[in-house]
């Protein structure tokens, strides 16, 4: 019992604390859907044992207390009173099967009822007296709320005045402040040029706008208003929801349009699937359909259970899925070259964030095949045009999951999967086994340009001192180095330029000397350290030594290359070139094609082309045959102390050995220094020969 009273404590203060941030703070942190669970779940327990009523009051509160913060407080005449939840068919049925048993009605007789879209805003109270407006609150917690007069004032769709027939002498006119969603995407545009608040959802905008301190703010936002109940009313002018609906349109308030009155349970689930599927395309958010008893004297004989009356129930929709448009597809190109589908959506709340785009992952998703080859959304491609179900994966990230293929226009087309870069133009290529289509135009693409660059000053490619990833982000920024080769001409062109390196923050004359020295000091690099920085796909350390050793020097890569790519097909390649590098001990078929498929964009030629007119490209020494580790794998582990890593595994290489960075029954050496670890352990297992550094230096010299 102690457990699950702690439990109880713990949910409770939970809820209200969530409470707290949707209705005061303006920022709810938990979706919808994990709120009503948690009520719902709350509540269940609540029932099991008289002791834990008392949590019943603090989970019933309608909404939350009045903010402190200096708005002054307004009781409500008439409560404001929160609505109970149905989330399926079968809770909507029985809702109306408690009001014929409660009423007494014939088998025959249907409580007419009021269907209207729930809207997603903050409630308001309206009070009017002689017809003109002297008060507005917002909900508060149902009996106390915030006086928000100077603020409605400037909501055009708030009446100053009733104007019509039968206005009542007193009354509280009720309904909520909302945005549409076109106006919260400009709103929060402008939010973030400004560097200000960025709101999550329309709901949140509408509430943080009217509960400003500066009415000029509020005024400033495009607030709309939706007149739906009334509190307290004096002389009440008619005898059903419907037509009080009526009169609140005639008496100057925006009233739904697309309110229904219902005469049968299918007819309000049948109003419920339609609203749900025109969700996306009404232009402000809701998050659910509310049923109301049409007749008044009804709802007055029903009366409240709790604090929510029992003719009316709010049936939610699933926060976690949404029905809208798919209104186009955009291609990104990421800093690797994957050209990755975006859906571009009609803007819908999903889980209580706006979604306007979402992942299609790749070409294959577009078609309807999963990464498996099998069939998803039961084959059905999507198209621009379609009416889809988008999700939230794990409440982070918004995807397609299905197409509702009878609303697909005629006009729709499948669509065509570009073979072209659109950022760049180079050609788009997707290698065999692969469902990614990826940018040849590694050196040009400005897509993948800051991290090519990043990549050509790593420290095993140029290795540029006092050049690293925030330099390189900075200068691309500026505009200073956007391909390799401005970073060998960044010395001229700043001796020529007005605003010197110098002046930026962070340098001095002594930092840019510094910096041109470092620079200078790499117009000299070895082959291999060449091909890895030009970022060729599937070309790492090891396979640009394998080519570098291979070809000897630039010379001869380059032309082999140029013949090679000169032959590359769509059916294949039959030159000598792509056999010769096909061949090559380690290489194959996958890095064969990726490195003539760069050579085969001319642009790429290009600028390598520009970058080898200002640097120079070493020879690579032929690898001995006669030493005594010639054609041996050797591993080097542990804390080195006579010299690098990277100078051991070239001492290694120059004798003709190979190395590699595990132990296995392939090894035929391992190098340890102080601290080797489990390396070592595996040299024990495999029975491979350990030496230690000393050794190894007698062994290469000797």
């Amino acid at each position: 019992m102690k457990v699950i009273s702690e439990m109880l404590e713990a949910y409770t203060k939970e809820i209200e604390r969530a409470k707290h941030a949707y209705y005061i703070l303006d920022a709810p942190y938990m979706p919808d859907s994990d709120f009503d669970l948690l009520e719902k779940l709350v509540k269940i327990t609540i029932e099991q044992k008289r002791q834990w009523k008392k949590y019943f009051d603090r989970i019933n509160a309608v909404g939350t207390k009045p903010s402190a913060r200096g708005f002054a407080k307004v009781q409500h005449a008439v409560p404001m009173l929160s609505l109970g939840n149905a989330f399926s068919d079968a809770e909507v049925a029985e809702f109306v099967e408690r009001i014929r048993r409660f009423l007494k009605l014939a088998p025959d007789e249907f409580p007419a009822i009021v269907a209207e879209p729930k809207i997603d805003g903050l409630s308001l109270s309206l009070r009017y007296e002689r017809g003109e407006l002297v008060r507005a609150a917002t909900r508060g917690d149902g009996f106390t709320g915030e006086d928000v007069t100077a603020n409605v004032r400037t909501i055009k769709d708030v009446p100053q005045t009733l104007t019509g027939r039968n206005i009542p002498a007193a009354c509280e006119l009720r309904g909520e402040v909302y945005m549409l969603k076109q106006d919260f995407l400009a709103l929060n545009k402008k939010q973030q040029e400004a560097d200000d608040t960025v709101f999550a959802n329309p709901r949140n905008s509408a509430a943080g706008s009217l509960r400003q301190k500066d009415v000029a703010i509020t005024a400033s936002r495009p607030l709309k208003f939706f007149a739906y109940a009334w509190g307290e009313m004096i002389d009440r002018p008619a005898d059903t929801q419907h037509c009080m609906l009526e009169w609140l349109r005639g008496v100057g308030f925006v009233v739904n349009p697309l309110i229904e009155l219902c005469h049968s349970v299918e007819d309000v689930l049948a109003f419920y699937r339609r609203i749900g599927e025109q969700r996306a395309t009404l232009g402000y958010d809701i998050d659910g359909v509310v049923y109301k008893v049409n007749r008044l004297d009804w709802q007055e004989r029903l009366g409240f259970v709790s604090r929510s009356p029992r003719w009316a129930v709010a049936h939610k929709f699933a926060a976690e899925q949404a029905i809208t448009i798919l209104k186009g597809i955009d291609i990104q190109v990421g800093r690797t070259g994957a050209l990755t589908p975006v859906a571009r959506l009609e803007p819908v709340t999903v889980g209580g964030v706006v979604v306007q785009n979402a992942t299609l992952h790749n070409e294959d998703y577009i078609r309807g095949i999963g990464n498996d080859g099998q069939p998803i959304r039961d084959g059905v491609d999507l198209r621009v045009g379609d009416t889809v179900v988008v999700q939230r994966a794990g409440d982070v990230i918004p995807q397609v999951v299905s197409v509702v293929i009878d609303k697909r226009p005629t006009s729709a087309k499948p669509y065509a999967f570009p073979h072209k870069c659109p950022i760049c133009g180079s050609h788009a290529v997707r290698e065999e086994g692969e469902a990614v289509r990826r940018c040849t135009g590694a050196l040009i693409c400005p897509a993948q340009a800051v991290e090519r660059l990043k990549h050509f000053v790593s420290r095993l490619a140029f290795d540029i001192d006092g050049l690293g990833e925030k330099q390189i982000q900075e200068f691309y920024d500026d505009g200073l180095i956007m391909h390799p080769v401005d970073i060998f001409t960044l010395q001229k062109r700043d001796a020529r330029a007005a605003k010197k390196l110098s002046d930026r923050e962070g340098y001095g004359d002594v930092s840019v000397r510094n910096l041109f020295a470092a620079i200078d000091a790499r117009r000299k690099i070895e082959l291999n350290r060449l091909i890895f920085a030009l970022g060729i796909r599937h070309v790492g350390e090891g396979n640009a030594k394998l080519l570098a050793r291979h070809y000897g020097s630039i010379e001869n890569f380059r032309s082999a290359m140029a013949e090679a790519a000169a032959a590359q097909t769509e059916e294949g390649n039959g030159s000598d070139a792509y056999a010769d590098l096909n061949n090559i001990g380690g290489i194959g078929d996958i890095v064969a094609d990726a490195v003539v498929e760069f050579f085969a964009e001319t642009r790429n030629v290009r600028a390598l082309n520009d970058l080898l007119a200002e640097i120079e490209v070493l020879p690579v020494a032929q690898a001995r045959s006669d030493s005594a580790v010639a054609g041996k794998t050797v591993v080097f582990t542990g804390s080195l102390e006579k010299f690098t890593r990277d100078e051991a595994k070239a001492s290694a290489e120059r004798m003709g050995a190979k190395t590699s960075s595990s132990v296995s029954k392939k090894t035929d050496l391992v190098v340890a220094g102080p601290g080797a670890g489990s390396k070592l352990k595996d040299a024990e297992k495999f029975g491979v020969k350990v030496i230690s550094e000393d050794e190894w230096l007698q062994l290469i010299e000797g």
